[in-house]
């Protein structure tokens, strides 16, 4: 593939990405994604012949970047900091991707078909191995005894809940509490809410 073919896949995907994460799969046709790429519609299906082939390829690489915070939790790490660490990195995506945010959700409320062999196997093998982790500090006194699996999904229930609800979370924390500063609001009381009840009770 040439550097100039790269590009014009790169715009495709942009604009796709633009177009499915505001109208979801079933509301995004191609002529939105061209319209928004500044092609022409036979030009855009010179590159991705259908629909299905422009979202698969976003939710790959979407899913590639999902699993990044997670995988950087290093199981020789303090777990206090570890844990801190990928909280922080989770808002920070829920910050700078709310268009990936969205499009992942829509795709799971939707049954995950495009990506339920990804999800199945590369996401499962990787929240198996940190459930692991967790485990292991759990047997070790480092951390209180909880549901590792639990753990992690209520990770990113509330972080996700910064992008995917980004309005409404805006809307009722108004104009003095609602701007950039939120994130930093949010990391600091979920920080507080995780890592208390994760601090190991003392013992007699």
């Amino acid at each position: 593939m040439t550097r100039i073919q790269r590009e014009k896949q790169d715009i495709i995907l942009e604009a796709a990405l633009e177009v499915f994460s505001a109208h979801g799969f079933r509301g995004s046709t191609i002529d939105q994604i061209a319209e928004v790429a500044g092609m022409s519609k036979p030009n855009l299906l010179y590159y991705f012949p259908k629909k299905e082939e422009i979202h698969r390829r976003l939710m790959s690489e979407l899913l590639v970047t999902w699993l990044a915070p997670l995988q950087e939790m290093r199981a020789d790490g303090d777990p206090f900091v570890e844990i801190r660490s990928y909280i922080r990195r989770k808002l920070e995506m829920a910050r700078d991707f709310p268009r990936q945010s969205r499009l992942f959700a829509n795709e799971m409320l939707r049954g995950a078909p495009h990506i339920i062999d990804m999800i199945e196997v590369d996401l499962k093998a990787l929240v198996d191995e940190k459930a692991q982790v967790l485990l292991t500090w759990m047997d070790e006194g480092k951390i209180a005894r909880t549901d590792p699996y639990h753990l992690i999904f209520s990770i990113w229930a509330t972080t996700q809940h910064y992008a995917d609800f980004d309005v409404q979370v805006r809307a009722v924390l108004g104009k003095g509490r609602g701007g950039e500063g939120r994130f930093e609001d949010a990391a600091r009381y979920l920080e507080q809410l995780f890592l208390h009840g994760l601090t190991p009770k003392p013992k007699g």
